[in-house]
């Protein structure tokens, strides 16, 4: 009764501490920068406290049944055997039953919100991988972002905090996949399927992203940024990007006309 009691005692220590600290750990996920991933966070927050707190029941009973039930040096006698107990049974197999669909519906739940699209976004960016780098288009704007083939830190998206951006996933040649560590979730490029994420930050700052999908021999350079602004100086950020897209388009060439630098000449093809 006595070891019944301390391993009961020690069970519930552990549940309390867990349970009841301040702010529960992370348990090795990283901190979550978007709406959506604080939704993951603390979906594996959750399923990792409650495998933690079914291992210590689990791990108790299998201790109490070794110290109490051990063979002693001067006691040959064998315990009471029970073949069957319908209660116990049903029991183990109901209590299974019902973590797996709790876990299943909070997962599916949480999927859902993860993968849903918003019926009207704040921001719209075409997002293109290629070998080997990215390319970031904001829709209705001039506005491109273009990868250098470097291999650093590649391009920068830069969003809004707490608006919600329509990420249009697409590739020119073979699969990509855009991962940020910090959105705790990555979405596959794939040719020729139409791909969509929404992704609404929820704190400013830079945050590394990456392919997460072997693409080729270079498939190490496809890094890059998103920057995270407040509201207000995404929008000058943005007006001043468009202002310089159309100072830039409107100082290019027109279609079919050529130019010559001063002093240079031309040569007629074939001429020698």
């Amino acid at each position: 009764m006595r070891r019944r009691s301390v391993l009961l005692l020690g069970t519930s220590v552990v549940a309390a501490v867990v349970l009841s600290s301040c702010r529960t750990p992370s348990f090795g996920a990283r901190d979550p920068a978007t709406e959506q991933a604080g939704d993951v966070y603390r979906l594996w927050q959750g399923v990792t406290v409650a495998a933690l707190v079914v291992g210590a029941i689990v791990f108790s009973a299998l201790v109490f049944v070794l110290v109490r039930y051990r063979r002693r040096r001067d006691d040959d006698t064998i315990p009471s055997q029970r073949a069957f107990n319908l209660r116990l049974e049903l029991g183990l197999l109901a209590v299974p039953i019902a973590i797996i669909v709790v876990l299943y519906a909070l997962s599916s739940r949480v999927a859902n919100d993860v993968s849903g699209l918003s019926s009207r976004p704040d921001l719209r960016v075409e997002v293109v991988g290629y070998q080997w780098s990215w390319e970031f288009r904001y829709e209705g704007t001039p506005v491109r972002i273009l990868g250098t083939d470097t291999g650093s830190t590649g391009p920068e998206l830069v969003l809004p905090e707490g608006r919600t951006a329509r990420l249009r996933l697409r590739t020119t040649d073979v699969n990509h996949s855009f991962f940020v560590p910090r959105f705790l979730s990555k979405r596959d490029l794939i040719p020729r399927v139409r791909n969509e994420i929404d992704v609404r930050p929820s704190e400013t700052g830079t945050f590394v992203g990456r392919c997460a999908e072997y693409c080729g021999l270079d498939h190490w350079r496809m890094n890059f940024r998103v920057r995270v602004l407040p509201p207000a100086e995404f929008d000058r950020w943005l007006a001043d990007q468009r202002a310089k897209a159309q100072r830039a388009s409107a100082t290019t060439t027109p279609a079919g006309a050529t130019t010559t630098p001063a002093g240079a000449t031309t040569t007629p093809a074939g001429g020698g």
